[in-house]
């Protein structure tokens, strides 16, 4: 028996169709008709994918990209070391694109189903995999402050410093992500310390929005230099939140032949809201919890006689303390006019140009002279309340000097309007108007 289907002669078929051969053939001891050939349709979505499948060395500094032509995406996983990559449909969900760019030297998987537009037609699935090169040189985060853990204040900044020195500013910018959530918590230690009865209302009371659980807080970095860039709120953070710092550098392409080989995770707490202001012309230091006044200091800050001896007037932020610290007068040596050497007890930075709050037994001048050679001193027992409740981020703000902190002073960064701040980010560059 021969079976012809458009000429094709003998048991070997050269032909797009599928034919229904055997129906019951020679069932019950008899042949029986053989039906007609019958066409089946291909499906009519094609699903297709970037990197394309099969690649062996694909460019990390791209994303995974997935379409459905004529049709609608049903389902796309992607996975590299068994880890689901994440990623968005487009609102068509005709598209699907990976949030990052992607690991060097690393295997993908990519399954992926789609729907046709017009119903009767057949889905359409897909199994692909690609491999991408490896980085020539690799680049990542050598440090980052706060520390991991750490408990902060509300003006904390968020620095990071790099492994080498960064070329494509944009594209490293574009990889970091910061996150804060919605509602306070009291439960951390050191959020709250010993004041009782403080709680904010369910928004915080800092100007500005709350940033929600999950979404993006807004803010912006500045870079500082090749290899560091800071990043800023626009207002101070809200009391008590936790903050995550991703930092998705995995095959971010940050200078020639230099690419990210993994991502950096930073996670934090924001603590309560503490704030100071110290007065130099009435010689006094209020400190605020929450909105509500918790100490009052008497203090004698710089003395003014010199620019050098003059305590800075702005918005600063305690960076770090020691009990004690060496104070020592910077370019004299001993015996010369000014000269001094000392250790001193509960000091609490506030600058980079030598200005501390820290204890001193010259009560006869705190709330009435200014007699410092720039530090704000206190009396030692409400020096060390001071030492003892402050973290690292509680904005200090000095008031009645002719001496205005520079924004690169320490952590002056609130010395910048939001603007100017937002003028040193790679992704929001001054217009032309500016300046």
């Amino acid at each position: 028996m021969f079976l012809i289907i458009d000429g094709v002669e003998g048991g070997t078929m050269r032909h797009p169709l599928v034919v229904s051969l055997i129906l019951l053939m020679f069932a019950a001891g008899g042949s029986q008709a053989i039906t007609e050939a019958r066409r089946v349709p291909p499906p009519s979505v094609a699903i297709a994918v970037a990197p394309a499948p099969g690649s062996v060395r694909a460019r990390p500094d791209r994303h995974v990209r997935v379409t459905a032509a004529k049709g609608t995406l049903t389902s796309v996983r992607v996975s590299v070391g068994g880890v689901r990559v994440p990623g968005r449909f487009d609102r068509a969900r005709r598209a699907w694109r990976s949030s990052w760019t992607l690991v060097p030297g690393a295997s993908y998987v990519v399954s992926a189903a789609a729907s046709p537009v017009r119903p009767g037609d057949r889905p359409a699935a897909l199994v692909a995999t690609f491999h991408t090169r490896p980085a020539p040189r690799a680049f990542g985060v050598q440090e980052a402050v706060p520390s991991p853990g750490e408990t902060v204040g509300v003006g904390m900044p968020i620095i990071l410093t790099f492994t080498t020195p960064v070329r494509h500013r944009a594209a490293v910018e574009r990889a970091l992500e910061v996150r804060a959530s919605r509602t306070p918590h009291y439960s951390s230690p050191g959020l709250d310390d010993d004041v009782p009865g403080l709680r904010p209302d369910a928004d915080g009371d800092v100007p500005g929005a709350t940033a929600p659980a999950g979404r993006r807080v807004e803010g912006a970095w500045r870079w500082l230099g090749e290899s560091q860039v800071v990043y800023r709120p626009r207002a101070l953070w809200p009391a008590r939140r936790r903050v995550t710092l991703t930092a998705h550098l995995a095959g971010v392409h940050a200078a020639p032949r230099t690419y990210g080989t993994a991502d950096h995770t930073l996670r934090f707490s924001i603590g309560r809201r503490q704030t100071s202001v110290v007065n130099t012309r009435t010689h006094q230091m209020r400190v605020l919890r929450d909105g509500r006044l918790v100490q009052r200091m008497a203090i004698s800050a710089g003395k003014g006689s010199t620019r050098e001896y003059t305590t800075t007037s702005g918005v600063h932020l305690t960076m770090d303390k020691g009990d004690p610290v060496r104070m020592v007068s910077p370019g004299r040596h001993k015996g010369q006019p000014g000269y001094y050497d000392r250790m001193i007890d509960h000091a609490v930075r506030i600058s980079n140009s030598g200005e501390y709050v820290h204890a001193l037994g010259n009560v006869w001048a705190q709330g009435r002279i200014n007699v410092s050679h720039g530090c704000v001193n206190a009396r030692p027992d409400q020096a060390k309340w001071f030492f003892d409740h402050s973290l690292r981020g509680d904005p200090v703000t000095v008031t009645g000097t002719d001496r205005p902190l520079e924004w690169w002073n320490g952590w002056g960064f609130w010395q910048l309007p939001w603007p100017q701040w937002r003028q040193g980010s790679a992704l929001h560059p001054p217009s032309p108007r500016a300046g």
